[in-house]
């Protein structure tokens, strides 16, 4: 009985709810219309808990030895190099926090996938401002993380999105989950199941700082163009700021740790 009076107390003293802030998303990982998310949503409400069996897979673990790495020494962003297709892309941003993988259009247009066509894509993307970002289309092309010889390839969907960005990939839940990842951003590495073992790509501090000091640049212009009335290089599709050429690389084994479908690969080249 006190036990239960005390729980009331409690309860009535909490504050009033001034109200609920809900996570922003967007892309088609819910469903590509209206319908399918609205699908989606019924469908959480009525699933209930059951007993799946999962794959074996092996146990993933952040030793103490590893507290040695870079990311002690501060709070950086998961910024990695992957390869995508038979580029070596650099600046690639891992955010737990996105619903969708991005490729940024100029880096698209780089890649010269003019073979691979892009699917058409009716849900928009939607950012913290509300503003709308419509992508160009989604994309399906194979992802490679880790280094060799242990290493990961899965086939993966981006989206194609015309704005300027600081990075040139984004991956974000879907890629995490299709490769079962796990991150540590206190140690700034994502390891991953592969047969017979643990795959692990480890970000680079110097460019997830120079990256973050780019974004930083990039936001200030876009306020300081918004303010002085011109037109916003997003709207129109253009990175204000080129990338740097292509330049080509010594070609990269790349060793599927699952099934995939057949592509035509091109020679490695590394996008910075």
């Amino acid at each position: 009985m006190h036990r239960t009076s005390m729980m009331g107390r409690a309860e009535a003293n909490d504050p009033p709810r001034k109200g609920i802030i809900r996570m922003i998303a967007g892309g088609p990982a819910g469903g590509d219309s209206q319908r399918a998310r609205k699908a989606q949503v019924r469908k959480a409400y009525g699933t209930k808990m059951k007993e799946i069996t999962c794959q074996r897979c092996p146990l993933i673990k952040f030793d103490q030895e590893e507290q040695n790495g870079p990311g002690i020494l501060g709070n950086d962003a998961l910024v990695i190099t992957a390869l995508l297709t038979n580029y070596e892309i650099e600046c690639v941003f891992i955010d737990s926090g996105s619903s969708a993988d991005i490729l940024f259009g100029d880096v698209y247009d780089q890649m010269r996938l003019g073979d691979v066509p892009l699917e058409a894509v009716d849900t928009s993307l939607y950012d913290f401002a509300g503003e709308v970002v419509h992508p160009r289309g989604m994309i399906s092309l194979p992802l490679t993380l880790g280094t060799s010889p242990i290493r990961k390839t899965c086939l993966l969907k981006f989206l194609v999105v015309d704005i300027p960005s600081a990075y040139n990939v984004i991956l974000g839940r879907p890629t995490l989950n299709v490769f079962r990842a796990i991150i540590s951003t206190y140690l700034m590495k994502i390891k991953f199941p592969v047969v017979g073992g643990v795959g692990e790509a480890q970000a680079d501090m110097l460019q997830a700082r120079k990256c973050y000091v780019e974004a930083i640049k990039r936001g200030k212009k876009r306020v300081l163009e918004e303010a002085s009335g011109e037109e916003n290089p997003s709207k129109r599709g253009k990175d204000p700021m080129p990338r740097p050429e292509l330049k080509e690389e010594d070609p990269i084994a790349v060793q599927p740790m699952e099934e995939l479908l057949t592509v035509e690969l091109i020679p490695v080249i590394q996008i910075k």
